[in-house]
């Protein structure tokens, strides 16, 4: 493990370069594990939805969000 001591400016930088390198499909990749990822943070829901919004939840999409998008 490695620690650095750098600004959070730096660190973004980082961030974008190296999610920069990665090929397209990677990327895509990527966002869908950080999406999945999301989905495991507790959270409150304080907004109520009304029965006339159409609203798409993980569950209901017909995709296995579990595995691994490789």
């Amino acid at each position: 493990m490695e620690i650095k001591f750098q600004t959070k400016k730096e660190s973004k930088q980082e961030q974008q370069e190296a999610f920069l390198k990665l090929e397209p499909i990677e990327r895509f990749n990527s966002f869908l594990d950080l999406c999945e990822n999301v989905l495991k943070f507790p959270s409150k829901t304080t907004v109520k939805t009304s029965q006339e919004n159409f609203v798409i939840e993980p569950s209901t999409h017909g995709k296995n969000l579990e595995t691994k998008h490789r």
